[in-house]
């Protein structure tokens, strides 16, 4: 009985898991954050626990948060990068603490609007196409999804961390990521204004 109720199950579950990872693998200021605290090795668990997934509101602050972490990545850029670019203190700063970690993860997942659009609408909705209890295995599904992406990820850049020691390396992801953020806080601004 257990057995052919966990297979009937077993579509919704791998329905939301799929989902989930479809949605979240596009590279967004979440995922950027994420990169950059492993590439740094600084709090990356605690940042991926904290980066699990009020629209306007959510928004204005997204973009605004946004906009400042694009600045702080294209100041980075300007300045180029010293010759260990994981010495943290050769860049003029210290590691965060993990207060710091904190507020900045809780950040990247509260404030990205992306996350919550995927999250309530998108895989909200999908949910619904599920009967009871398919549903709940399907969210189960895009829950699992989720933690894998964001697990896998963190050990991808502690590894990639080791390995990318050239300035010039950096130097573009910095480039790229204030690019990112700013488009992004810009399509936001745009949809706020249209809405």
């Amino acid at each position: 009985m257990l057995l052919s109720t966990a297979s009937s199950l077993a579509p919704a579950f791998y329905a939301g898991l799929l989902l989930s990872l479809s949605l979240i693998m596009a590279l967004g200021p979440q995922n950027a954050h994420v990169m950059r605290m492993g590439l740094l090795g600084q709090h990356v668990w605690l940042t991926v626990g904290l980066s699990a997934p009020l629209k306007n509101t959510l928004v204005g602050g997204g973009i605004l948060f946004l906009l400042v972490y694009g600045t702080q990545a294209f100041k980075r850029f300007c300045a180029g990068v010293p010759a260990n670019p994981l010495d943290t203190a050769a860049k003029g700063s210290a590691p965060l603490t993990r207060r710091q970690a904190t507020g900045a993860a809780l950040a990247f997942a509260w404030l990205n609007p992306h996350a919550w659009l995927d999250t309530a609408v998108l895989i909200g909705t999908a949910s619904m196409a599920w009967g009871q209890p398919a549903n709940a295995a399907f969210g189960i599904g895009a829950a699992t999804g989720s933690a894998l992406w964001f697990v896998g990820l963190g050990f991808c850049v502690l590894w990639l961390g080791q390995r990318l020691q050239s300035p010039a390396t950096w130097r573009a992801l910095d480039g790229l990521v204030a690019l990112m953020m700013w488009g992004t806080a810009l399509v936001l601004g745009w949809g706020l204004l249209g809405s």
